[in-house]
């Protein structure tokens, strides 16, 4: 599975909680942990991945930041969490106290739902008022999820990510300056048309008449490109039929197997049990290798996608949840469970299957 799926699947995940996540505590082990699992750290791992992390500020001394990233035993990133309802504009001056007392280079605040990265582009070792990049789990923008990767601990390069934290910075600047201006377009804009159009002074009153001018042939022209880059994409209408007609066969030959796959309901329960199996085995093989097919009996948890090469089966569609792990002859042995964090008991079981098949 690509990681522009995993992230799209846990969006999904982060949608179906966030409602019924009532305190911080909850929010840290249903999303953020997570996150940070599915980006490739050992969030058990305290040399990895340190809660109250120790941040002294001034003459305060044992101030504590949520979580710290480690590597080679110093802070990499800073993380501070706060519930999936709180307003994380509030919360920016807090870590920014923390960000100068550490060798971080980045720092992250979240809610579990929007993801806020910081670096010290404007001035070493002050952490910028603005993130260079922010993440909201609940509306994936793919251009974002290139970046977001390259945070995972497998990818992770201080230089790499801060040489292009400036540009993503102040692009995404740009954009909500150009979006701002889309709506309601400012004086200086005005202007800037006005001095290659206009010969007339350029008064308050004629800055007024050209405003509304301005924004209409501002929208217009965007709504015109795109519907050049629509019809382009759609090529001549004889295309654009055979391509419907070729659609409407390919839905009638694939009927049979869409009200199969219609039956098939993926629970958060097993998508939990999902990501912990992964971080188990993220030690084993890269993390993309461990993949999952559903379907209306169980889940089974796979190796590179491959229904011969299976791990583990969840089967939590009954009454009595329970895991099957094959043996030498690949038959199923059962493991009955409470919880799905019951499986971690089970590593060794789980990496033993896993080496079969590497």
């Amino acid at each position: 599975m690509d990681f522009i799926d995993e992230i799209k699947q846990f969006s999904k995940r982060v949608e179906s909680l966030k409602d019924s996540l009532s305190t911080e505590e909850a929010t840290k082990t249903s999303l953020i942990m997570p996150f940070f699992a599915l980006l490739g750290y050992d969030v058990f791992n305290p040399d990895e991945f340190v809660p109250e992390y120790t941040a002294d500020v001034g003459i305060k001394k044992g101030e504590k930041v949520d979580y710290a990233i480690l590597s080679e035993g110093n802070p990499v990133i800073l993380i501070e969490a706060k519930w999936v309802k709180e307003d994380l504009q509030k919360h920016d001056s807090q870590l920014f106290r923390y960000f100068g007392t550490s060798t971080a280079k980045f720092a992250i605040l979240t809610n579990g739902i929007i993801y806020r990265f910081y670096t010290d582009l404007e001035e070493t070792n002050k952490m910028d008022e603005k993130p260079f990049l922010e993440i909201n789990m609940l509306d994936i923008k793919e251009a974002q999820v290139a970046e977001l990767k390259k945070f995972k601990k497998s990818a992770f390069n201080i230089d790499e990510i801060f040489n292009t934290a400036s540009q993503l910075k102040y692009s995404n600047e740009i954009k909500n300056v150009f979006a701002q201006d889309l709506q309601s377009p400012s004086e200086q804009l005005i202007k800037y048309f006005m001095s290659s159009v206009y010969s007339g002074q350029r008064t308050q009153s004629a800055i007024d008449k050209f405003r509304p001018i301005v924004k209409q042939s501002l929208n217009q022209f965007i709504s015109e490109m795109m519907n050049d880059k629509i019809k382009t994409a759609l090529g001549t209408e004889e295309a654009k039929q055979a391509a419907e007609d070729d659609t409407e066969q390919q839905e009638q030959a694939a009927a049979p197997a869409q009200k199969e796959a219609n039956k098939i309901v993926t629970t958060e329960e097993e998508l939990e049990a999902y990501f912990v199996i992964k971080n188990l085995l993220k030690d084993v093989v890269s993390i993309n290798d461990i993949t999952y097919k559903d379907n209306e009996r169980y889940m089974a948890i796979l190796y590179k996608g491959k229904t011969t090469k299976w791990i583990c089966r969840l089967y939590f569609n009954g009454g009595k949840n329970f895991i099957t792990i094959p043996d030498d002859d690949k038959k199923e042995l059962r493991i009955d469970i409470n919880n799905v964090y019951d499986i971690e008991v089970y590593k060794e079981e789980l990496i033993k299957a896993l080496n079969r098949y590497i």
